[in-house]
């Protein structure tokens, strides 16, 4: 994708790439390609393979995950400024979720290669990256255990058990 002025604007304004540099920035933008939905469409399904990452341009997008084998479960909404897809770019595991746009949607897209190009080219850009992603991650893994605790409790509740004595 040829890297225009508008993605260098839109790309620092997500928090994911704030602390890259100006010419870094552009290599980053260099590496992305965008890939446009309709509303509807189905991007991936739970359980396909995949080697990339994706960064909402614009419009939103649904995540859910099968509970049954009819039964699908809403995780999230995601729009301008998220990502989602991180986990198949670095170790290449099957989808964990089904994601479909809930309207029209313009993505850009980081594919395993182009991500490889980045480090090779420059270090200092990809280490930016990986940086932020970790932090991410680390909240994301917080906000998980907590969201664990509180279904825990829930499902305490409701077999009639006392959760508040130990």
């Amino acid at each position: 994708m040829g890297s225009s002025a508008d993605t260098h604007v839109f790309l620092r304004s997500v928090r994911l790439f704030r602390n890259i540099e100006g010419p870094e920035l552009g290599i980053l933008a260099d590496s992305l390609h965008e890939r446009a939905l309709k509303r509807g469409q189905v991007l991936l399904r739970e359980g396909d393979s995949g080697d990339e990452m994706f960064l909402v341009r614009a419009g939103s997008l649904v995540i859910s995950k099968a509970v049954t084998g009819r039964v699908e479960q809403v995780l999230a909404r995601v729009g301008p400024g998220d990502f989602f897809g991180e986990m198949a770019l670095f170790d290449r595991s099957p989808r964990s979720a089904t994601i479909s746009a809930d309207n029209d949607a313009m993505l850009l897209v980081l594919d395993r290669a182009a991500l490889a190009k980045l480090t090779e080219v420059s270090p200092r850009a990809a280490a930016a990256f990986f940086e932020s992603l970790v932090l991410i991650f680390i909240e994301r893994l917080r906000a998980s255990g907590d969201l664990v605790a509180e279904v825990t409790r829930w499902g305490l509740e409701a077999t009639g058990l006392d959760v508040e004595t130990r």
